[in-house]
Parts: C-alpha cells; structure tokens; sequence
C-alpha cells in the first residue's frame, strides 16, 4: 500500500473528521493527504501510548507502521464502527502489536546475550531484552482490549435478551452448521435493510432474508441468538472479535 506526500498547503476547517474519512474513501486523494498530514500528532500520540515510548514522526519506525495504520482505517471505516478516530487507533495499537511480534519470532532462537552493546558511557545495554520488556507491555494491553471488547460486546448483546453463557451452549455443534450460520450474519452485516431492522427491532428479519438466502426459516430460527452474536460482531468495532471468528 502506498501512502501519498504531504502537501503542505492551507486546509479549510472540517466540522466531521467523519467527513474527511468519506470522500478519502470515495476516492479524493488530497483529502487523504490531508487528513494523514493533519492528523500527524494523533499518530504520533496513538503510537506513544501504544509502545509506552515517545515515538518521534518520521524518525521512529513505529510511525511509518501507525502511519500506514491510520491509513488502513481510513479504507476500512464504516460509520457503523462509531467514531474514526478511536477506530483508526485501535487499528494502530494492532498494526504495532503485530510488528513487536513479528520482531519477537526473527530473534526468539538467538540468545540474548548475543545483543549486548556499549552505550556512549560504556553501559551494557541489551535491546532485544528491552525490546521483550515492550512485547510483554504490549501483550498486557491486548489482554485490557480484549476484555474491554467482551465487556463491551456483552452489554450490547443484553439489549437483545442474549447472554455469552447461552452462546456457548448454542453454538452450532457441526462446522457446516457454523458456516451457514456466520454466512447468514455476513449478509445481515453486509446489507443496509437487513442491518437497520435487526438494530432497530432487535431481532432478525426473517422475512426480508427469506429472499437472500438459501438456509431455510427454521434452521434460522434454530440458530437464531448465534446469528445476531455473530452479526453483532461484523457489524460493531469488535477488531479482536472479528479476527478471531473469521480466523
């Protein structure tokens, strides 16, 4: 993926980042560049607090990541995923989740001690360990966004009489019968009409998709709560959650 240049030029004040992310998104790229070039010291920011270091623009290699990180988020926002900006950091603190542990697995066979290097005032100083200690940091915080995510994915599901004990006794048995299933919450997911009335009713629209899908009535109805937990998931910024059911 390529990120475009800066263009240092004057930029007209936004009301809605929102709006900036939809016409980057419909193709408008000196909006896109406006928005990277604008949004620099929230990278940076997101970055910092992701690593637990300041993290320096165009200095740091964790920038260039989260830079390409917002980016990403850029292509990848709907407004169904709330507001842009907590989106595009959670996206971030994943990219450079990803990078530390893709570092991690070059050096996990070497030993340590093959790293010591002398400071400028002749301290030893061991940045692989160093770098460890920030994989650990890093491992923690996906642990907190983890559990915040299921929280957060647990009281929504309450709004529709659904708790997480009864999706584990409700999960389809049959990975067939899971397949099915997770297709049907893809097309609810995937469709305005569809999406509206299950958020807006609070259950599926049965008839609706009886003209979209080739699973029949009662084998929905049967699987009813796993579907919308399922659709939920698509549908919110569940990041963790959905890499997890798609992977």
């Amino acid at each position: 993926m390529s990120i475009l240049p800066f263009r240092r030029k004057k930029t007209e004040e936004y009301a809605d980042v929102n709006e900036w992310v939809e016409q980057a998104r419909q193709g408008d790229s000196d909006v896109r560049n406006r928005l990277l070039e604008n949004y620099i010291p929230f990278i940076a920011k997101s970055a910092s607090q992701a690593t637990g270091r300041y993290i320096e623009p165009g200095v740091d290699d964790e920038f260039s990541i989260a830079l390409s990180a917002f980016n990403e988020a850029i292509d990848r926002y709907n407004q169904e995923r709330g507001n842009f900006l907590s989106f595009a950091d959670t996206v971030i603190k994943r990219r450079l989740i990803d990078f530390y542990r893709s570092q991690a697995t070059r050096t996990k066979d070497i030993p340590f001690s093959d790293f010591d290097m002398d400071d400028e005032e002749d301290h030893v100083v061991n940045y692989v360990e160093v770098q460890k200690s920030i994989d650990l940091h890093l491992q923690q915080m996906e642990t907190e966004s983890r559990q915040e995510e299921i929280l957060r994915f647990t009281e929504w599901l309450a709004e529709f009489d659904i708790s997480l004990e009864e999706l584990v006794e409700l999960s389809p048995k049959h990975a067939d019968a899971r397949q099915n299933a997770m297709e049907v919450a893809r097309i609810i997911a995937n469709d305005g009409e569809l999406r509206d009335y299950l958020l807006e009713k609070k259950s599926l629209p049965l008839k609706l998709l009886s003209s979209r899908i080739s699973v029949s009535r009662k084998t929905v109805e049967r699987q009813r709560k796993y579907i919308i937990a399922i659709s939920l998931i698509l549908i919110g910024e569940f990041e963790m959650l959905q890499d997890y059911i798609q992977g």
